[in-house]
């Protein structure tokens, strides 16, 4: 049986646009909410470092509509949301490790009751030191873990024979995840001990799993239910935990459904945010500027906790060649704990801050022999004899020289080099830079086990399908993507196809929705689960037109054979009184994956998926005030599995990149309190940041020799790289004002402050 595409492919709206825009489409705080629902409200730390000596209630519980009060002695099971390590309490109990960690849940007849309750409280601390910074972290040693590092060949050795030698620093910052809904929970008791939980997150079996492990219970008492959220960016990956267990210990102990919505304040407190690196490099180069030899050092700021920091960091290590082959090299990277909110997972997962580092050495190395830097970073590339990455996978299908050709030639980035160079002498009190980068990105959790997925599948007897996931719609567009692929598995228009809300207690055991896996993994188990039913009705098709299996053929809604057709739905009739199964269920896991960590070696990633983005930048040398002029993106999704969708990603990447890396600033006092906590005082990109020409084309890709779902390629992380084009073009900007100075400079993010210092540094 033939399998065609005739869905995928397609720019098929997304299957809640409607909903989207309308208003119409329900997150968990637009469910009704069933009658003596208690609302939630956490009572908070106000210290970073601390021991708790007393902790008085009681005014919380005497306050009128307080229902409970709920704090670390109360939980049966284990204390304890961590992913991994096992150092992330749901309260604290005793000591208090960054300043808004929860010390108490309030469950009222509203939340305003709730949350006016929770400040009844009367606490005394006793204050301890606390860490507040990489640099406080590294003179008392807090390190999570030993410092790992990734080494091929002698890198010393090559920078010390090298022709030419640079070395530098830059640091990037923490980034607020600002998804459009918050973080929310309502936790619905049932019989016997079990528990409903609605949550937002990308992961509902580690919600499912932590929940249990809080209450003390068995998993099977536990399911959780996930239709849409408004937005995770990694986020709700391990953040959704804590609040998804406040609201089920409530539920549990009180026997009545109980919700928590966060508040914007106490969500941006109280959750984790994109670790913030301090990062250097020394490196050696011959008179064409190809590397010879690089010591990359990364050191990040991962808060009080694990998290996922160990995996973070490493994937940061990962993508600390991006697209460059580096002979020689050393990367070592440290993992400091402090007594801020723990760093967790964000777009790109530490991948972002490594290939921040390696971009900046192709700037040094162009600026310090006086070439364009764009020939610099052509002569680094990737390429055949040298294929290997410093943690030992081969580079295949590599499309980055032929995509930043072809980008180069599309933009005109020549042109407007020597454009931009006689504008800058024109223009003392402005100026301009244009950056080229490219972005490689693998593809696949770099933690093995997690590289699988299930789905199950039902076709009913009239034709319809249903299907259901481990993975989680956060309006980027999974669902639809999913439902394409099966249609095609059955050759049925895509809108015979239901993508049902993911529930634990249909699809268990799945892997978070994230590493750009979503697609990948659910798509292919999907697609699995429905080829099983396809063969059934096959077989029953071959023997109503008396023919063999593979003559059978499934397109336009019809069945046919050498002889005939029938309709998708008669033929589903006829399987049904013939009484074979129309249900199934579809498994996949990642083949040929493997890594060591303790080596730092092996083949971590099924693939990588590779773009590049060309920015155009002013900067105005008086008040630091920067507009970015114009962007060209070309980007390979292989065989795009829905065009119209993926540009969408695309463009929101870099948007998000973009902030990440200009205006969105993250800020802590000297007291640990997080003072960037709100919309007024931090500054996500908005419509006038978006530039007036914007140009994004996929790259014509045929998709590689790796067997992916029908050809296609991630497209969830690798474009939010795409906006270190914009950094690296007002470093560029900032150099222009300063010709014959030492090599310029600039930390992320590149705020108008951080640009007027730049520009008054000697």
């Amino acid at each position: 049986m033939r399998e065609l595409t005739q869905e995928t492919g397609k720019p098929t709206a997304h299957d809640s646009a409607l909903g989207h825009v309308t208003g119409q489409a329900i997150y968990v705080d637009d469910m009704p909410e069933l009658p003596g629902t208690l609302h939630l409200a956490f009572g908070r730390s106000e210290r970073a470092h601390a021991k708790i000596t007393a902790l008085d209630l009681s005014e919380v519980r005497a306050a009128s509509g307080v229902v409970a009060v709920f704090c670390a002695e109360d939980i049966a099971g284990k204390n304890d949301v961590s992913p991994v390590a096992g150092d992330d309490p749901l309260f604290a109990d005793g000591t208090v490790i960054y300043h808004g960690q929860a010390l108490f849940v309030v469950a009222a007849t509203t939340k305003q009751i709730a949350r006016k309750a929770a400040r009844l409280v009367k606490i005394n601390y006793q204050d301890l030191p606390a860490i507040l910074s990489i640099t406080d972290a590294r003179a008392a040693n807090t390190q999570l873990e030993p410092a790992q590092e990734m080494r091929r060949g002698d890198a010393s050795g090559q920078i010390t024979n090298a022709a030419h030698k640079v070395k530098g620093k830059l640091a990037t910052g923490a980034q607020d995840h600002f998804y459009l809904e918050g973080q929310i929970a309502y936790a619905i008791p049932g019989e016997a001990g079990q528990l409903l939980v609605h949550s937002s997150t990308q992961h509902p079996s580690e919600v499912q799993s932590g929940v249990a492990h809080v209450l003390g219970v068995a998993a099977n008492q536990i399911t959780v239910e996930v239709r849409r959220m408004g937005g995770g960016f990694g986020g709700k990956e391990t953040q959704a935990l804590f609040i998804a267990a406040a609201a089920a210990l409530v539920a549990d102990q009180t026997g009545r459904p109980a919700k928590l919505c966060m508040d914007r304040d106490d969500d941006m407190a109280m959750t984790g945010k994109r670790h913030g690196f301090e990062m250097q490099y020394h490196v050696g180069f011959d008179d064409s500027g190809r590397m010879c030899g690089a010591k990359l050092d990364l050191a990040s700021d991962c808060g009080c906790s694990m998290d996922l920091s160990a995996a973070i960091n490493d994937r940061a290590m990962f993508h600390a060649d991006n697209a460059y082959f580096l002979p020689a090299v050393t990367i070592c990277s440290q993992r400091f704990r402090t007594n801020k909110v723990s760093a967790t997972a964000f777009r790109g997962f530490g991948g972002p801050q490594g290939m921040m580092l390696i971009e900046r050495v192709m700037d040094h190395i162009a600026d310090h022999l006086g070439l364009d830097p764009l020939e610099v970073r052509q002569c680094n590339f990737y390429g055949p004899e040298r294929d290997i990455t410093p943690y030992g996978q081969q580079v295949k299908d590599f499309e980055i020289p032929a995509l930043v050709d072809e980008l180069a030639q599309t933009s005109a980035y020549g042109e407007r080099l020597q454009q931009i160079k006689k504008w800058n002498a024109a223009h003392p009190m402005s100026k301009r830079g244009i950056a080229l980068t490219p972005v490689k990105f693998g593809i696949s959790f770099t933690t093995t086990f997690l590289n699988q997925a299930g789905a199950l599948v039902h076709v009913y007897r009239d034709g319809s399908i249903a299907v259901n996931h481990g993975g989680t719609e956060m309006g980027q567009g999974l669902f639809i993507k999913v439902a394409q692929v099966v249609a095609d598995v059955f050759g049925v228009p895509v809108d015979m196809v239901q993508i049902s809300a993911t529930r634990t207690d249909k699809v268990p055991n799945t892997s978070a929705t994230a590493a750009s896996s979503g697609s990948d993994l659910n798509g292919m188990a999907a697609a699995i689960a429905a080829r099983s039913i396809r063969e059934r009705l096959g077989e029953v098709a071959a023997v109503h037109f008396d023919c063999a299996p593979d003559e059978i053929t499934f397109e336009g809604g019809k069945v046919s054979s050498p002889d005939g057709y029938l309709n998708f739905a008669d033929l589903v009739e006829q399987a049904y009184l013939a009484r074979r199964s129309l249900s199934s269920t579809g498994f996949y896991a990642t083949p040929d994956i493997f890594y060591d960590r303790a080596s730092h070696q092996g083949t971590p990633f099924f693939y990588y998926a590779c773009g590049a983005a060309v920015c155009e930048v002013e900067v105005d040398m008086a008040t630091g005030e920067a507009r970015l002029l114009r962007v060209d993106i070309l980007h390979s999704v292989g065989k795009s599995l829905n065009p119209a969708i993926d540009l969408g990603q695309i463009e929101g990447g870099f948007m998000q990149g973009l902030g990440w890396l200009t205006n969105e600033e993250v800020c802590f006092d000297d007291k640990g309190r997080l003072t960037t906590h709100a919309p007024s005082t931090y500054k996500i990109p908005t419509c006038s940041d978006r530039p007036d020409h914007f140009n994004i084309a996929l790259f014509a890709s045929t998709g590689g020799t790796v067997r992916t779902v029908n050809g296609s390629k991630a497209v969830g992380e690798p474009p939010l790289m795409l906006a270190i084009a914009a950094h690296s073009a007002l470093r560029a900007a900032v150099t222009a004002a300063k010709p014959g100075a030492e090599f310029t400079e600039l930390d992320a993010p590149a705020t108008a402050e951080t640009l007027l210092g730049a520009l008054s540094a000697s």
